[in-house]
């Protein structure tokens, strides 16, 4: 804790008060010495008649932190971090893709006010950032993914963006009407397609996965384990 004492500047304009007074309310002569010497014994009278009536105040404050005390640094602008590379440029420009096409499925998701698009996109979403994550964690599978990304992918934000605009139009006619329905009916197409080529990317897994089963099913049977259950006899 501080102690600050304030001093009041009542005591200050008593003295202003009496010179005033002396000069005009009295007509009191101010031409000799001895005049402005009276006058400043009065003025130092009226001085301590205002301390004694308007004295001096203290009060205590609290001290403020150190961390207070000293100058803060101005806060930096945060730099936009970027993404961390895979050290394999495609893989990189691919990953890049998928954020910024993820990205504005999301706008027009937010745009779109019909439910069934609504959940169209969020399928297309979901289904369009793993394609991409499966094939960069094995590059080797990119050639299967060509055509979705230099044109599947494209041309369904295109579409997208086309029945966003339409149907921000507030108007009904034959052709936005048409427009907007053929884009729907295209939209279920879409999504089966990407679906089913996500699945097409696990092809060879599942064949690998399928011959070591029936590896190790005839190897049970040569032993004798085939069919028994763990704990049987």
């Amino acid at each position: 804790m501080a102690y600050v004492k304030k001093r009041s500047v009542l005591p200050i304009y008593f003295i202003g008060g009496t010179w005033l007074v002396w000069a005009w309310l009295l007509r009191a002569p101010l031409y000799r010495p001895s005049h402005y010497i009276m006058a400043a014994l009065a003025s130092l009278i009226a001085y301590y008649v205002g301390k004694m009536l308007f004295p001096d105040r203290g009060y205590e404050v609290q001290d403020a932190p150190p961390s207070a005390q000293q100058a803060q640094p101005r806060p930096q602008p945060k730099q936009e971090q970027k993404p961390k590379s895979t050290g394999n440029p495609e893989i990189d420009a691919l990953l890049a893709e998928r954020d910024r096409a993820v990205s504005e499925m999301r706008r027009l998701n937010d745009a779109i006010e019909d439910p069934r698009i609504s959940a169209q996109i969020s399928l297309l979403e979901t289904t369009t950032g793993k394609i991409i994550d499966t094939v960069a964690a094995s590059p080797g599978k990119l050639p299967q993914i060509r055509k979705f990304m230099n044109y599947y992918l494209p041309t369904t934000l295109k579409l997208l963006n086309a029945y966003d605009r339409m149907d921000s139009a507030g108007v009904s006619g034959a052709n936005i009407d048409g427009t907007k329905g053929r884009i729907e009916d295209m939209l279920d197409t879409i999504c089966t397609a990407f679906t089913r080529l996500l699945d097409d990317l696990y092809g060879e897994e599942a064949m690998d996965i399928s011959a070591e089963i029936t590896v190790m099913e005839q190897m049970l049977a040569q032993e004798g384990l085939g069919g028994m259950t763990l704990g049987g006899s």
